[in-house]
This record gives C-alpha cells, structure tokens and sequence, in this order.
C-alpha cells in the first residue's frame, strides 16, 4: 500500500541526508523517483545535507501543483513509483493535499521531510497539513543536541549573535556561523529563556552564576557601544 510520510525533527537532525539515502536504497531496487525540493541552503533546484551529499530536485513554487505535474509526466509514458519532498514545511496547505491525492489514487509513494515549527514554535502550514493527513509522522531519531547537551526541541532564529522570536516566517539561513541571519537548536528551557550558545557564553564569562540559573539572556549591546549609542 502507498503512503503518505511525514519525517519530522528539528534542524540539525538529519532529514536532507535521511532523505537523500532513501532515495539511493528505493533506486538500487529499480524503483524510480523524482525528489523535490524548496528554499535549499545550496540553492535553487537542489536537495543537500550538512554532511556534503547533495543532487539536483525538481524546485516546488509557490504554484506548483503536485497533482496535474505527476499526471502529466504519467500521460508522457514517465514511470513513477515514489515522491521525495525535502523541506515540505514550506509547502502550502493546497500542496501537501495533492501529495495525499497522489498518494490515494495513484498509488504513488510521498515521503515528506522537514520541520514542525518555526522559530516562534508555530506550525509551518506545510507541516500543518501534514500532521493531520498523514499516514505516519515519524519523528526522526538522531536528535540535535542544545549548546547544554540537552536534547534539542526548538529551532532559534539568530540576527547577529542575539536571539528573536518576531520576524517573517521563512527567512533562509543555516546552522553555520558567520551568516546573516543563522539558526540554532536548542532545548525547551533555554529557548523559553532566550539563551543561545553566545548569550550562554557572554553569561559564564560575565558572571559568577551559572547560565542554568539565568531567567532571560542578557542585553548584548550592539557593536561600537552601549544601547542606545
């Protein structure tokens, strides 16, 4: 029977390199399929991981209709036995229902990657409608870890060094140092806090209490002075 499945974890947890190694194992079986993608940190019309594999996908716009583009390569004699869609929590809710159609009546394997929330702990709408018509949600089970060894929950947006939680839902960045705009994983108590790995580290080296005991991350002032100058 074909299904509809949703892998699901935070950044850092390996969904791009999951998705690109169930891609290889179906194709060394003779099965054949197409790998979507959208918003890749490598780029337009890719599919990469953290670990350096990556291969060319089909890039999902805003008005890509899964539906009628599966049918079409259908009718033109194409052999289509699953679907990878990396990144599906940027998909739209109109998106991931094809996906289900094509699962239901055509017999067609999707397996969805991505994460659940943002970095305000709301729900993608792509993975909104994923949890709730999904045959499995399966949550992945290498987990990332927080800057305090805790297993990671929560995907942190970080502007130049400092933690925030308002902003554009999907701003592209990644896990890496140096960005613009960078992300972390972090546990539940120190998102709660507002505690990244650099506000953690400017407290330990400030003051004589531990970053645990902290309630909220200190004031970093921005570069050239303090606040206000």
């Amino acid at each position: 029977m074909s299904e509809l499945v949703f892998f699901s974890g935070t950044m850092d947890c390996g969904k791009s390199t999951l998705a690109l190694q169930m891609d290889y194992n179906h194709r060394r079986r003779g099965r054949r399929g197409v790998i979507f993608a959208k918003l890749d940190r490598a780029g337009s019309a890719m599919i990469s991981s953290r670990l350096g594999l990556a291969t060319e996908a089909v890039e999902v716009e805003d008005g890509l209709d899964f539906w009628d583009t599966v049918v079409r390569w259908l009718t033109a004699g194409e052999s289509i036995d699953y679907l990878i869609c990396d990144e599906a929590q940027f998909y739209t809710g109109e998106q991931v229902e094809g996906l289900a159609r094509i699962v239901d009546e055509l017999g067609i394997d999707v397996f969805c990657f991505g994460i659940t929330s943002d970095f305000r702990t709301e729900l993608f709408p792509g993975s909104k409608r994923l949890v709730e018509l999904a045959d499995r949600v399966q949550v992945l089970q290498v987990s990332a870890l927080c800057w305090c060894g805790r297993r990671a929950t929560h995907n942190a947006r970080v502007i130049d060094g400092v933690m925030v939680v308002e902003g554009e839902q999907v701003v592209v960045g990644d896990t890496g140092t140096g960005a613009e705009v960078e992300y972390e994983v972090l546990c539940r108590r120190h998102y709660m806090r507002r505690m990244n790995s650099r506000a953690a580290a400017l407290a330990s080296a400030t003051d004589d209490v531990l970053p645990f005991d902290l309630d909220v991350c200190p004031v970093i002032p921005p570069a050239g002075g303090a606040p206000g100058h």
